[in-house]
């Protein structure tokens, strides 16, 4: 059974830095892509990045290029996003999740790839 367990969410004023933690379980981690999405209250889950089963090759939301980073560990399994210069609008629960296509080459920003989702972690960004 797959397991993504996000962490490192909370409150931020606005030019703040967090670093979110995707801990991953029941599947072998560095074959497949990962995700992360967001939602803000009241809105769809939206695309923020993903990264290759490899960590070569990643994608974002053009509104967090350049401020975010996706990155990943397979020995630790985890994957990681460092949010920087963070603004209100970025407020929303992070959810990261895993693609279950087995070495795919390029990772993808559409949510209907993505099978299995952690529970999610809160990022506030007061102004």
């Amino acid at each position: 059974q797959v397991q993504l367990v996000e962490s490192g969410g909370g409150w931020v004023q606005a030019g703040g830095s967090l670093r979110l933690s995707c801990a991953a379980s029941g599947l072998t981690f560095s074959g497949n892509n990962m995700g992360w999405f967001r939602q803000a209250p009241g809105k769809e889950r939206v695309f923020v990045a993903a990264i290759s089963w490899s960590g070569g090759r990643t994608i974002y939301e053009d509104s967090v290029k350049g401020r975010f980073t996706v990155s990943r560990d397979n020995d630790k399994n985890t994957v990681y996003l460092q949010m920087n210069s963070q603004k209100p609008e970025d407020t929303a629960v992070y959810y990261c999740a895993a693609d279950p296509r087995r070495w795919a080459v390029f990772p993808s920003n559409e949510l209907a790839t993505y099978n299995n989702w952690g529970q999610g972690t809160q990022v506030t960004v007061s102004s």
